[in-house]
């Protein structure tokens, strides 16, 4: 019988975010410019997808393992509810060559993380393979990627690659925060408030305060991991988190919303304007996500952090 996905949280994710690849990221990029950069030969040809320079340099640090990534925590401890059955599968998604996914899978098992599946494109756009994949959520530090992921109906979000590393304070918990409007609801009322301002919004807000929000692109997401925290292990459990600038009347719609989906998160701060980045210092995510470039910038000063690039504040170029 053919090896299936079915009914497993499957997380995509791109080399970069899960390892730490920025040096090797600049031979890459050098290569897309035919600009010069750390490694590269006299006499290579630039402006190639994958520059030789570039796969050398994979090639000669084979043996070296890779540091982890912002990423790696929330990957690891995702794994960590396959003790006695599999739940969680993670692939490697990503524009690296072969020869960089050896590199990969190396620098994978010396960190104990057991990736068994990889799709590497050698500089191709890699988001057509989520759909085969059956992907709950793609991570990826190519904001392109991300963009066409999301256009496909993917949770999708593109890693802050400066941001800091999770905290060890909480092994036997998957932490993860979430922006409300265009991450786990739609952009609808952000509508309003982007079109007529905050009072408009309340108002918007409280008279609709029964009516459930659409669901945004990270709705899915959600109900994957309240599934996954209902059948897990008693090792390992999930702790959500709502960080939304909302603030009372505008609070009882989202609240609502979720009690709609029959979805619990076990945190919800509603901080009407206040910066999230402290906040989320206190609730120590593996990874949060937001759609405003601002507040993912903030929040990576502190914690792992995705940019969602969803709804009115992300128009299309």
């Amino acid at each position: 019988m053919a090896a299936n996905l079915d009914g497993q949280l499957v997380v995509a994710i791109s080399s970069r975010a899960l390892f730490d690849f920025e040096e090797e990221n600049r031979v890459f990029e050098a290569a897309l410019t035919g600009a010069p950069a750390p490694g590269a030969e006299a006499g290579a040809v630039p402006g190639r997808p994958h520059d030789d320079a570039y796969m050398k340099l994979q090639l000669e640090r084979l043996d070296v393992p890779a540091k982890p990534g912002v990423a790696f925590s929330l990957v690891k401890k995702l794994l960590a509810f396959n003790t006695d059955a599999k739940r969680v599968e993670v692939v490697m998604l990503s524009r690296n060559d072969p020869v960089s996914g050896l590199r990969v899978f190396r620098s994978a098992d010396v960190n104990k993380l057991k990736l068994e599946r990889g799709v590497f494109t050698k500089g191709r756009p890699p988001y057509n393979y989520l759909r085969a994949l059956q992907a709950n959520l793609f991570l990826s530090a190519n904001p392109d990627d991300v963009r066409a992921a999301l256009d496909a109906g993917f949770a999708a979000a593109t890693v802050a690659t400066h941001s800091v590393h999770a905290k060890s304070t909480y092994p036997n918990e998957v932490r993860i925060a979430f922006d409300g409007d265009a991450v786990l609801f739609s952009d609808q009322a952000e509508r309003v408030f982007q079109r007529n301002g905050l009072d408009a919004f309340q108002k918007h807000e409280r008279k609709l305060a029964a009516k459930p929000l659409p669901p945004g692109p990270f709705m899915p997401l959600l109900q994957a991991l309240h599934r996954l925290q209902q059948a897990g292990t008693p090792h390992m459990r999930i702790r959500t988190a709502l960080v939304t600038a909302r603030s009372a009347p505008a609070h009882e719609r989202a609240i609502r919303t979720l009690m709609d989906w029959n979805i619990e998160v076990d945190e919800a701060m509603f901080l009407g304007g206040l910066a999230k980045g402290e906040f989320l210092r206190e609730f120590e995510p593996d990874f949060f996500f937001d759609d405003q470039t601002g507040h993912v910038h903030s929040a990576a000063q502190h914690v792992p952090s995705g940019h969602v690039a969803s709804g009115v504040a992300n128009p299309q170029a």
